[in-house]
C-alpha cells in the first residue's frame, strides 16, 4: 500500500511539474510579448497617425491591433517579422477607419446644408495634408517608404502584395502628390 502513495505522489508531482513548466513557458511568452509590445507600440502609432493624423485614434487602432497580435502571439511570434504581422492588421484598421470617416463626411455633406469651415492650417502642414488626400494603400506605402524607411520588399509584404505593387501605389502616390504640391516627380525607387 506504501508504494501505490508513493507513485501517486509521484504522480501529483510530475503533474505539478508539467503545469509548472507550462506555467513557465506561458510567463516566458508575456515576457517576449511585453518586450515586443513596448519596442514596436510607438512606431506602430507612429506609422497609423501618419495614416490618419488623428492621434488618439492612432493608438486605439494600434492597441486594436496588438490585441489582435496577443490573440494569435502564439503563432505570430514565430513569425520571421512579427512586426509585419501587426504593422500590417493596423495599416488596414486604419484605412477602414479612413473609409468609414469618408463616407461620414460624404453622408453628413449629404443631410446638412451648413458644414462648418475646416480647422485652420498648422504653419508646414503642406506636405502632411497632400499625404493624407492619397487614397489609404498609397498613403500607407508613402508612409513606410519615406517616413519609416522601410524598403519595397517589406512594404510589399506589409500591404500583403507584390513589390511590384508596392512599386506602383509609390508611384502613383508620387504623381499625385506632385500635382498637389506642383512639383517634378522623380520616380527612382
Amino acid at each position: 500500500m506504501a508504494s501505490a502513495s508513493v507513485l501517486n505522489l509521484g504522480r501529483r508531482r510530475a503533474g505539478a511539474d508539467r503545469a509548472a513548466f507550462a506555467g513557465a513557458g506561458q510567463m516566458a511568452d508575456a515576457a517576449q510579448f511585453t518586450l515586443f509590445f513596448r519596442q514596436e507600440f510607438p512606431r506602430v502609432v507612429r506609422t497609423v497617425f501618419l495614416i490618419t493624423a488623428d492621434h488618439g485614434r492612432a493608438e486605439e487602432v494600434a492597441q486594436d491591433a496588438f490585441m489582435q497580435l496577443l490573440h494569435r502571439w502564439d503563432a505570430v511570434s514565430g513569425y520571421e517579422q512579427p512586426e509585419a504581422w501587426v504593422r500590417r492588421v493596423a495599416i488596414r484598421m486604419a484605412a477602414r477607419l479612413a473609409r468609414r470617416e469618408q463616407m461620414r463626411r460624404v453622408l453628413e455633406g449629404r443631410f446638412r446644408a451648413d458644414l462648418t469651415a475646416p480647422p485652420p492650417d498648422e504653419p508646414g502642414d503642406a506636405v502632411h495634408r497632400a499625404v493624407q488626400g492619397l487614397p489609404s494603400r498609397q498613403r500607407a506605402a508613402v508612409v513606410l517608404f519615406y517616413f519609416e524607411d522601410r524598403p519595397i520588399a517589406e512594404i510589399a509584404e506589409i500591404l500583403g502584395c507584390t513589390a511590384a505593387t508596392a512599386r506602383v501605389h509609390l508611384h502613383k502616390a508620387r504623381q499625385r502628390l506632385a500635382g498637389v504640391l506642383q512639383e517634378e516627380v522623380d520616380d527612382a525607387v
